[in-house]
């Protein structure tokens, strides 16, 4: 099968023809229709990822056709499916008690094993993937990928986010997007924040109620002042101490700060403002993914209408384009985000 393979850091993806997986007897293997590109690829790629070693198939936003099903699946031939990032183990307490995105004993295809930058991707523990209704594309699917579901997470496992509610979101990628769609969905009053003002432009164009660019100011203080003293939901969608603390400090009393972005390689240790937090009886929170459980309220919001989401996909690409949009987050990047959709070219 054809995949891109990560030999060096910083260099173009290796086109390459690898064999295919073979399958996990508790899984599946999918034959990929589409494939996001994340900034978490970019993190691997640019060698900033503990886990993300050369020779490793990046890709971890996908959805597939079921090819092959081991014994033990609960899956049958044809079958459309959608995975989280994390593939739980189902068994252990985080699990049993629902949390499965702090399993104790976590498959990363993407990161550790095999990722779906390929024709052909093999999936264990495939009681973690859900069925992809009729009403959604696997462009989209892929689009939603570890973005919207790690928004969605933040904003009602983690945040809570209630309706009326003022919500800022800093970065206005894919993660930084889908938060501000879904917030909108959900009833809040929505302040986008970021350096380039396409990305502001574009967010505004489908329904915010502020945009405030970073690059022309205290972006904490313009915040406070368009809501009246400061919003009760920030989150942080980049992983990098000015938007951190930015996301912090722009919280009214008993805010919640929400630590979406990455913090990897030489931002994970960050000056934070904790006087900001002292004083003001703020609260951190850190999310990452989504409980695989959790995917029917994010579907069913999509295919009742609640949300369009299909805002999110920019372009589709080649196989052959995965390692140039790796390269295009090393700068500003332009609004929504790539999926592969064709694993010829």
């Amino acid at each position: 099968m054809r995949a891109a393979v990560l030999r060096e850091y910083n260099k173009d993806l290796s086109l390459e023809t690898v064999p295919e997986p073979d399958c996990p007897e508790d899984g599946v293997v999918l034959e990929v229709l589409a494939c996001g590109v994340c900034r978490s690829d970019w993190h691997g790629w640019v060698g900033e990822h503990p886990r993300v070693k050369p020779g490793q198939i990046p890709g971890h936003e996908y959805c597939g056709r079921v090819v092959a099903a081991g014994p033990n699946s609960q899956w049958k031939l044809g079958d459309v499916l959608v995975a989280p990032f994390i593939l739980s183990c189902g068994t252990c307490p985080n699990c049993r008690a629902g949390q499965q995105t702090v399993c104790a004993d976590q498959r990363l295809p993407g990161f550790i094993e095999p990722g779906a930058f390929a024709e052909y991707v093999a999936v264990p523990r495939d009681f973690n993937l859900a069925r992809l209704p009729e009403e959604i594309s696997p462009t989209l699917a892929a689009g939603l990928g570890c973005r919207v579901t790690t928004a969605w997470h933040a904003l009602t496992g983690r945040a809570a986010l209630q309706g009326g509610e003022w919500l800022a979101v800093h970065g206005t990628g894919g993660v930084g997007l889908s938060a501000a769609l879904l917030g909108r969905a959900l009833g809040a009053h929505v302040i986008v924040v970021d350096v380039v003002q396409d990305k502001l432009d574009h967010a505004m164009s489908l329904g915010m109620d502020a945009a405030v660019n970073a690059a022309e100011g205290d972006a904490a203080g313009q915040i406070r002042e368009i809501t009246g003293g400061g919003v009760h939901v920030s989150i942080e969608a980049l992983g990098i101490p000015q938007t951190v603390n930015a996301s912090i400090r722009c919280l009214r009393p008993l805010g919640r700060h929400v630590q979406v972005g990455m913090p990897v390689g030489h931002t994970s240790h960050m000056d934070v403002d904790m006087a900001a937090v002292y004083h003001g009886n703020l609260a951190l929170y850190g999310t990452r993914g989504m409980p695989a459980h959790r995917y029917p309220s994010l579907l069913g919001l999509i295919t009742r209408d609640k949300v369009d989401l299909s805002p999110l996909i920019a372009r589709e690409v080649p196989l052959s384009a995965a390692g140039a949009e790796l390269a295009a987050f090393n700068g500003p990047t332009p609004p929504g985000v790539a999926v592969i959709t064709d694993f010829q070219s």
